[in-house]
Order: C-alpha cells, then sequence, then structure tokens
C-alpha cells in the first residue's frame, strides 16, 4: 500500500449535525475519525444515527452542519473524487434478482464508471473475491441470503474501492450465514488493505471483527476505543471477577436510554428492514 495513503485518515467527520423536519436530530455534533486501513465498526440500536451518519459521508445526504472528509476530500464540495473511492453496502436490497449475479456486477461496473477494456477482468475478480464465481452466470433470484449479500459485496467491490463502507452488512442473515460474509469481507481487506467502515448493532461481530469501535446513542458518539479496552475499562470500574461485553459497555454508557423508548425509528422504517430481512434472509 501506498505509504502516503497508509497515513492519511480515511474519514474525518467533525461536528456533523443532521435532523429530520418529522422525526428531529438523528445526528448531533457527531466527531469522528477512521484511520486508513482499519476495521472501524458503528454500533448502536436503530435510531441511533449510524445510517444518517453512513449517508452523509457516501455523498447521499447533505452536510448542514459540520465537516466531513474522505481520504482528504470534502464530501460537500468534491463529491465525485469522493465517490470514486468507495465502495457502498447499504442496508436495502440492491441486487437485481432478474439478472445473473455477473450481470448484476457488470452494471454496477458500469455504474462506476470502471473502464470498458478493463470491466470483464473487474467483474470476474470481484465475484471470485467473494465466492460466488461458481455461481456468477446464475440468476440472482435463486441465490441464498448469505448469498446474496456476498453479491452485493461485489458490487461494491469492483471499482476497486479505497474505503468499503457496510451499512448493517449482516442484517437478517441466520449465523452461519452471517460469518461466511464477514469471512469473505476480512478476507478482502486482508488481501487489498482497504478501510472498512462498518454499521452494526450485533455487538458479537464488533467485537470479533473491528479494530477499533464506536458506540453512538440519541445522534452522538458515546464511546470509542477498541473492543477489549473498552471491555477493560469496564471491568476495572465495575470491579469484580466477570467480563464484560460489549453490550455491557453500550448499557452502560446509554443507560436506560437504550431500552425502547421509541427511538427506533418509524413504522416505515421498521417496515423497510423486515422486508429487506425477508428478502435476503
Amino acid at each position: 500500500m501506498n505509504e502516503e495513503h497508509s497515513q492519511e485518515d480515511a474519514v474525518t467527520v467533525t461536528g456533523l449535525r443532521y435532523a429530520f423536519d418529522r422525526t428531529g436530530t438523528a445526528v448531533d455534533g457527531l466527531d469522528l475519525t477512521v484511520r486508513s486501513g482499519e476495521v472501524f465498526g458503528l454500533l448502536g440500536p436503530n435510531g441511533a444515527g449510524k445510517t444518517t451518519a453512513i449517508r452523509c459521508v457516501t455523498t447521499l445526504l447533505p452536510v448542514p452542519a459540520g465537516m466531513v472528509r474522505v481520504f482528504g476530500h470534502d464530501v460537500t464540495t468534491d463529491r465525485m473524487a469522493v465517490r470514486r473511492l468507495l465502495g457502498y453496502v447499504p442496508q436495502q436490497l440492491s441486487a437485481d434478482g432478474g439478472l445473473t449475479g455477473r450481470e448484476n456486477v457488470a452494471l454496477f461496473a458500469r455504474v462506476f464508471d470502471v473502464p470498458r477494456r478493463e470491466r470483464a477482468d473487474r467483474v470476474a475478480q470481484a465475484l471470485q473475491a467473494v465466492g460466488l464465481a461458481e455461481a456468477a452466470d446464475r440468476m440472482a433470484s435463486t441465490y441464498s441470503g448469505g448469498m446474496v449479500r456476498r453479491l452485493e459485496l461485489a458490487q461494491a467491490l469492483v471499482s476497486a474501492p479505497r474505503l468499503l463502507i457496510l451499512d448493517e452488512p449482516t442484517i437478517g442473515l441466520d449465523p452461519i450465514a452471517r460469518t461466511g460474509v464477514w469471512d469473505h469481507i476480512m478476507a478482502i481487506r486482508a488481501a487489498s488493505g482497504m478501510t472498512v467502515l462498518v454499521t452494526t448493532h450485533y455487538m458479537d461481530e464488533a467485537d470479533q471483527y473491528c479494530d477499533r469501535v464506536a458506540l453512538m446513542h440519541q445522534g452522538r458518539v458515546r464511546a470509542l476505543g477498541t473492543p477489549r479496552g473498552l471491555t477493560d475499562d469496564l471491568r476495572a470500574r465495575l470491579g469484580g471477577d466477570a467480563t464484560p461485553t460489549l453490550e455491557d459497555v453500550f448499557r452502560d454508557v446509554a443507560g436506560s436510554g437504550l431500552d425502547d423508548q421509541g427511538k427506533g425509528g418509524e413504522f416505515r422504517d421498521v417496515r423497510r428492514t423486515r422486508r429487506t430481512a425477508s428478502r435476503v434472509g
């Protein structure tokens, strides 16, 4: 990996605020730095502001207050340069069941302006990287949930991004499929050195795979550090022989606010998430 790239922060967020008219403030003065080459987890329950923050980083939402940079590029003034650096796997289903796996990835290669002479090789490499080479010419509608998520990962990888952003990448998947998706993510990261920014409310995944995590609650980061560092700090403060988990850390940070207090999004958000889970699960 280029030494200059290795020294440059992948994402810098300073004072980010975002409010929706009907639901109020989603992100409230967010400060965050993702280092180049790390796997960074943005954790929290539904409604914590994770997806809104991610959409600001990916230029899908404007930045009304604060500053967001991706490898030094301002997402407000240099949107196209930012987009060329990103691979993005959203929560919502992005694969088309009416196309083959290869056709889906080829479509994204065109969208991301991969040079025509390189497209076939790039598509094949992306499918190989996620273990779908043998199933590439099957219709995506015949894929299992885990295969669909890996196909979406291939779609994001076809442009060879420096930053891979995953919004709830294992939503709706069974434990075996979840492990399979993460195995491919980590193998690709190890081979390419790319930075991975992932949102999840699965604390066990973050504990196992993330180099550092930020725990969000009500639009703000409430704790930041390595999974081991955060759990060790809580154990030192509380005493006793039991080893806390990241979920224990989050409950300590968020207090009673972690319980269901109507902060989990509107009915349409629940419906959308369940529809997505049913289609990929």
